[in-house]
């Protein structure tokens, strides 16, 4: 539950309130969306990851944190909902995009599950922001510049059956594939399997990007091969770009590598 103080109860309100679930992007200020700032500095209460949380201060004293551990994404939700309905402004905090394997999802889920006409008559607004993977592929160049699509490798609300089958059918498809979450402590081994499937269908000499806290003090990009990426490099705070069989790898004059995928496909 949330680390701060009880929330006081409060009269229902007059006329509905305002949540808006925003997108903070990778991290950084410069890439945050103007319209994002602007609702955080117009709301009364902030509700989310602690961690995320963090990067969207500076905050004033008159607002509200209300911040909680990362598994709790329904909890805050719904907590949300409770403070709109009393009138509040209040804002949800994702990193990257929050309709992408973050927060936007988890709203819904919430005000479907319910039947308070108050959580129904809420002002609800979604605003975007830079997801991981597009902001790993700004620095590698293009890598998405191409069809692509995004799979998470948590198995923590999908079996693993299903994420391999959607892995194998995109990597057939010769889609270029960004993979979230690809591994953690407690899933050490379901980024080599993910590997064994790619390495399967795609070439050894495939272009992999790993971007790690992009947009953030300690980020880092590194451009490798399919073949000779290993497992260690990868963690929670990574995301992993696989190209197709177009992308490309193209020196740049300070001794590193594009990676960029054209936009024709199949074009003699």
């Amino acid at each position: 539950m949330p680390s701060t103080q009880p929330l006081p109860s409060e009269p229902p309100a007059s006329r509905p309130g305002r949540l808006a679930v925003i997108g903070l992007g990778p991290g950084s200020a410069e890439l945050m969306a103007p319209a994002v700032r602007e609702e955080l500095n117009h709301a009364q209460d902030i509700v989310g990851y602690t961690t995320y949380v963090d990067l969207a201060g500076p905050f004033r004293p008159d607002q509200r944190l209300l911040d909680s551990d990362n598994r709790q994404e329904l909890e805050r939700a719904r907590l949300a909902f409770e403070l709109a309905a009393q009138g509040r402004h209040v804002v949800v905090i994702s990193s990257g995009d929050p309709g992408v394997f973050a927060m936007a999802a988890a709203v819904f889920e919430a005000l479907e599950q319910s039947e308070d006409p108050a959580w129904h008559a809420v002002e609800l607004a979604i605003l975007p922001g830079i997801s991981a993977a597009q902001a790993a592929a700004a620095r590698a160049g293009a890598p998405l510049g191409h069809d692509f699509c995004v799979i998470s490798l948590s198995d923590n609300l999908k079996p693993w059956s299903i994420i391999e089958h959607r892995l194998r059918q995109a990597a057939q498809a010769d889609l270029v594939i960004a993979l979230y979450n690809p591994r953690s402590k407690a899933r050490p081994d379901q980024f080599v399997q993910a590997l064994a499937v790619l390495r399967e269908i795609r070439a050894p000499e495939t272009p992999v990007v790993l971007g790690r806290d992009i947009g953030r003090p300690d980020e880092s990009l590194t451009v490798t091969t399919l073949t000779e990426i290993r497992p260690e490099q990868v963690d929670m705070r990574t995301v992993v770009i696989v190209g197709s069989s177009l992308t490309r790898r193209l020196a740049r004059p300070d001794g590193d590598e594009w990676v960029y995928t054209p936009r024709w496909y199949g074009r003699d």
